[in-house]
């Protein structure tokens, strides 16, 4: 009985020689290249940083990372070189602010009406659409009402499976009982569900993040501000929670390294908001100065989405049948005091990021909000900045994304004309590469 188990130890022994000795010739081999050099080649190159444009650019790109970026940089041996003629190379564009779950029509009707899968379905083709419109990182403000389907989303597009941007979700946003987005107008005996999930409380505020958090929620969006109205120039609206309650939400998500963004219009809910510390202000129509003291020393940003207020605003016969209907006058006075408490912002210096709040338009049209912001008072070196430097700081992908820089991801695209000069090129990309993949060309 001795014999089987010594011709056993045997061959087990030899096969052990054996993977050490391909072990041992693999470490020593040279390794087979994995990754494909690219070259882009265009007439100038837009640096972030500095607000210029170089004349000609290159960036050489090795899998999903640029390696090189200026004038002329190396071509290695079997590099594909893409020239891209007189087009301006730049960064993926950011959009912090949208709704891949709503397109054009009736947002409540559209909410109840369709099925979560159906809407799933047209989010993940408003992913594409964005996506081919140069935008590589998006926020997603809330899905209205399809609760945690952003994140099969995010999560398709993080593995390849559908094309998209760089998505960051929230899930539902997080709203009080008969606030900005409840179901209100409908019969109560029809439970019609709101377009974000309750909370009244700071527990409830808690608990509500608890569950997003763990549906996969990258960070917590609630509603600060309810029902507007212009009066004499000056914006009325209701606050939905209290500073204290804010500051509950934010330190629960603090807590396992989230940050919460607001939909607020004006005070006191902005004032609440910048006291307990969110990361972003979303729409930010009208702030007292001691709101924008606040997030200029907190670093809070304000995204003004002004594309979707001129939408409303000029789109009377569809969305509301009368252009003198109230709703029509109050859009467009909205959008007049927006406008002006703009510039009254970039004066006192708070921070801004661009987002279009995209889906109650179509997507794939959002980059009328860097014209807007221009026409607006803001420079278009400094639009360019606030949506590519802030942007990837509120998406928490600084030193990764926004800029065209060794070692950051390879999101590139390319737009005829220098941005500098004329902004709306940016509505005309025609050519988008995210991670190194090309989508467009």
């Amino acid at each position: 009985m001795t014999k089987p188990r010594l011709v056993f130890q045997s061959s087990l022994l030899l096969v052990l020689v054996m993977l050490h000795g391909l072990i041992s010739a693999a470490q020593t081999q040279p390794q087979p290249a994995t990754q494909h050099a690219i070259l882009l080649h265009a007439a100038r190159l837009l640096d972030v940083k500095n607000g210029s444009v170089v004349k000609p650019g290159e960036v050489l790109v090795l899998g999903e990372r640029i390696v090189e970026v200026g004038s002329a940089v190396k071509h290695p041996a079997g590099v594909e070189v893409i020239d891209l003629g007189d087009q301006t190379l730049l960064p993926g564009l950011i959009d912090a602010h949208v709704h891949l779950f709503l397109h054009p029509g009736e947002e409540d009707l559209q909410t109840v009406q369709e099925s979560v899968p159906q809407r799933t379905i047209s989010a993940t083709l408003a992913a594409r659409d964005d996506l081919m419109a140069g935008f590589t990182a998006e926020r997603d403000m809330g899905t209205e009402g399809a609760g945690s389907a952003d994140t099969a989303v995010r999560d398709a597009i993080n593995e390849g499976r559908i094309p998209g941007p760089r998505l960051r979700i929230c899930g539902n946003a997080i709203d009080i009982l008969g606030g900005h987005e409840d179901a209100i107008g409908y019969n109560p005996e029809q439970h019609v569900l709101p377009n974000a999930t309750h909370a009244n409380n700071a527990p409830e505020l808690v608990a509500v993040i608890r569950q997003q958090v763990k549906e996969g929620a990258d960070f917590i969006k609630i509603y600060e501000t309810g029902t507007d109205s212009v009066r004499n120039g000056k914006l009325s609206t209701n606050y939905q929670y209290t500073e204290a309650e804010l500051s509950a939400a934010v330190q629960e998500a603090a807590r396992v390294g989230r940050r919460v963004a607001v939909h607020a219009m004006g005070e006191p809910g902005t004032l609440y908001a910048a006291q307990a510390g969110v990361a972003s202000i979303d729409h930010a129509n009208q702030l007292s100065e001691e709101t924008m003291r606040l997030m200029r020393e907190k670093q809070i940003f304000a995204v003004p989405t002004f594309t979707v207020f001129e939408y409303f605003a000029d789109q009377p016969a569809k969305y509301f049948g009368d252009p003198t209907a109230p709703a029509v006058q109050r859009m467009r006075q909205m959008l007049d005091l927006h406008q002006r408490e703009f510039r009254k912002q970039i004066a006192a210096g708070v921070p801004l990021a661009v987002g279009s709040d995209v889906g109650p338009f179509p997507h794939g049209t959002q980059a009328r909000e860097f014209v807007l912001m221009v026409k607006y008072g803001m420079p278009p070196r400094a639009v360019m900045q606030a949506d590519l430097i802030n942007g990837a700081k509120l998406l928490g992908w600084d030193g990764q994304i926004g800029g065209l820089e060794p070692g950051y991801f390879a999101d590139v695209i390319a737009v005829p004309g220098d941005p500098l000069q004329d902004i709306s090129v940016l509505g005309n990309v025609s050519f988008v590469m995210k991670g190194g993949v090309i989508y467009k060309k």
